[in-house]
């Protein structure tokens, strides 16, 4: 366990915070879906020799998932198994509990958590002025590396404050200037 605990030291200080980036139709809420949760820490992972693995099953009432570390040294790090129930004994069912059971099952063994929009709302201004937004996002367009795509949208999301709109078009700038690196 000596190189993978200390390597998982070393991810754990690259780990970007999971971005409340999809938003819930039924309540309005955003949340940071299973892309966001990998995101925020596959690239400090990798950087550090670890490989991310989602073991999965199923039963009759849904799924359970375990996330496993494995670090190029061979070392494993298991972190324990989540059950979730399906809602609906059907595909859509089980593919909705796989996916949020992947999600909290990173998120726990990641330490990480989502943006605290709730905590921060009180700090951050109600909405980005124009300027500022189309600022940012001409920072996205000019980004040449990954990093500098990320450092760049995390600075994009902190200043849009509680704009829903102005997270969406850094969103999708960021999504584009991706595709493109």
């Amino acid at each position: 366990m000596k190189n993978i605990a200390t390597a998982f030291v070393k991810a754990q200080k690259a780990f970007g915070p999971a971005l409340k980036s999809s938003t819930n139709p039924h309540f309005k809420s955003r949340y940071a879906d299973l892309s966001a949760c990998v995101e925020a820490v596959i690239e400090g992972l990798n950087g550090a020799g670890i490989a991310l693995v989602q073991r999965t099953s199923e039963d009759a009432t849904g799924v359970t998932v375990e996330t496993v570390f494995i670090h190029e040294s061979g070392e494993m790090l298991e972190c324990g198994k989540l059950h979730v129930p399906a809602a609906k004994q059907d595909p859509q069912g089980y593919g909705s509990a796989l996916t949020y059971a992947r999600r909290y099952s990173l998120m726990a063994a990641c330490g990480i958590a989502p943006e605290d929009d709730d905590g921060n709302a009180a700090t951050r201004p109600a909405k980005i002025t124009e300027s500022a937004l189309k600022a940012h996002l001409a920072d996205i367009g000019e980004c040449t590396t990954h990093d500098d795509l990320k450092n760049a949208y995390f600075e994009a999301i902190k200043a849009a404050g509680n704009d829903t709109n102005a997270k969406d078009a850094i969103i999708k700038a960021k999504d584009a200037k991706k595709a493109t690196l």
